[in-house]
């Protein structure tokens, strides 16, 4: 069984984007470039990466690599410039009768429930927050990377590896609403297993209403989109 629940940020559109496939999940969040026009905005780029991986996807090739030709695919289509282009963020899972297969690249965590819960979490964006010039380590060896123009993205994505049978659950979510666990507490990943997506996303809603002024939990931002997508075995 596979659920999702998504919204945008209140009074915009959301950039996430959620594709569910026959064996495979994409969950992506649209980062919109600074020089950009409306027309390519994260939205749109997280929407090409989507229908881009869901063509590319196959049983065999490791993730990513998938991702690394997708990125290449819509460089070539698009004709997109690294360093001016619109990104997201990536992360997917796969599976066949033997493994449960995960991909993260940047804040999109892949968390995987069984015997023990194990998070696959890129870290290298929240690590580098401090710098307040964050954009400059876009893309660049001891900086962070993200889905852009530039195809090495997909070879720096951190990826995982279950056996089937160990694995009752998978959750995918975008920074939207992985803030819950990682940066507000207001519940744990075992909990986020269990409880309804729509009260997920509506728990965190209220408790960022309740910090409209960003001192409890400083950030950037009040509401961010999200999505999430849940995997039952």
């Amino acid at each position: 069984m596979i659920e999702t629940a998504e919204q945008g940020a209140p009074g915009r559109i959301t950039e996430d984007r959620i594709r569910v496939l026959p064996n495979a999940v994409v969950v992506l969040d649209g980062v919109t470039s600074r020089t950009r026009p409306p027309d390519r905005n994260g939205g749109w780029y997280a929407s090409k990466l989507a229908d881009e991986l869901a063509r590319l996807m196959d049983a065999d090739t490791p993730l990513t690599e998938l991702l690394t030709q997708a990125i290449e695919n819509l460089v070539a289509a698009h004709g997109l410039v690294r360093g001016d282009s619109p990104a997201a963020t990536a992360a997917m899972v796969r599976w066949d009768d033997k493994t449960v297969d995960a991909l993260v690249l940047c804040d999109t965590p892949v968390v995987a429930f069984g015997r023990t819960t194990e998070v696959v979490e890129d870290t290298r964006l929240a690590d580098l927050r401090p710098d307040p010039d964050i954009l400059r380590w876009k893309n660049k060896p001891g900086g962070y990377w993200v889905a852009e123009a530039d195809p090495e993205a997909g070879r720096q994505a951190l990826t995982a590896t279950w056996d089937r049978e160990s694995i009752e659950k998978v959750v995918v979510a975008t920074d939207g609403v992985s803030c819950g666990v990682s940066e507000y507490g207001l519940f744990s990943w075992e909990e986020l297993a269990e409880l309804p997506l729509g009260e997920v996303l509506r728990r965190i809603r209220e408790a960022e209403r309740g910090d409209s002024e960003h001192e409890r939990w400083p950030r950037y931002k009040t509401h961010d989109d999200q999505a999430i997508a849940r995997i039952t075995a």
